[in-house]
């Protein structure tokens, strides 16, 4: 079967480069099975031109590789999937699984061998509720694992944004603030952290086996098993 991985998109040359890299994993994972992406916004190829490409009969399985569950992933994946003919299967998104938080402390302790005593978790920022619902779950668990308490923050739509979470951990007391991004790829919104005052900020989450590995589970879970040879 195809497994069609579908992120944002960003006109950053090296975003794509490293969503491929992330899915040359994923292909490592999956032997056999077509792995192509697409995008929803920005750049091509578009979700409705990779659908279009799979063979008529398959049921392609559409992963979206966003951290929390917006619009993009309510509305733009599922208009993309009825336009074809409703035949695609469509997991969750992959936010904010353990596996994905695990990744984003990773790249923190990457990033710093001396952890900051409070952390601000970067996402790209939504207007939908259940979405920043989602990104405080993720920030909930990066807090747990860091043994130190964890903002979640926004690069754009909502509140607080970064700079603001990083001030209001400043003027809590906490000398050394720093920045995890739950972001996938480079681009603009990761740009804009360095500016936000933090002492540490950490890279995208990039790609980190764990999220290579997620992918595939994402992908194994709504297909059958492969019979196996007689």
């Amino acid at each position: 079967m195809t497994l069609i991985a579908v992120a944002h998109g960003t006109r950053a040359p090296e975003g794509p480069v490293v969503l491929e890299s992330l899915l040359s994993g994923v292909r490592t994972l999956l032997p056999g099975v077509d792995v192509r992406v697409a995008y929803v916004d920005v750049i091509e190829p578009t979700l409705s031109s990779v659908l279009a490409g799979v063979p008529a009969g398959e049921r392609p399985v559409v992963v979206p590789m966003f951290l929390a569950s917006g619009y993009h992933v309510r509305v733009d994946v599922p208009e993309a999937v009825t336009a074809d003919g409703g035949r695609a299967l469509v997991t969750p998104a992959l936010g904010p699984d353990a596996a994905v938080v695990a990744a984003v402390e990773a790249r923190l302790r990457s990033a710093s061998a001396d952890l900051p005593s409070a952390v601000v978790l970067a996402a790209a920022g939504s207007s939908d509720a259940s979405a920043l619902a989602e990104v405080s779950v993720a920030a909930s668990l990066l807090s747990s694992a860091l043994s130190r308490p964890v903002v979640p923050a926004f690069v754009t739509t909502a509140s607080p944004s970064v700079p603001d979470a990083v001030a209001s951990l400043r003027a809590a007391g906490h000398a050394r603030v720093g920045v995890a991004s739950y972001l996938l790829a480079p681009g603009l919104f990761q740009q804009r952290l360095t500016t936000s005052g933090a002492d540490v900020v950490a890279p995208p989450i990039g790609p980190h086996p764990l999220v290579a590995a997620l992918i595939a589970e994402r992908y194994r879970a709504v297909t059958p098993p492969a019979d196996p040879p007689p």
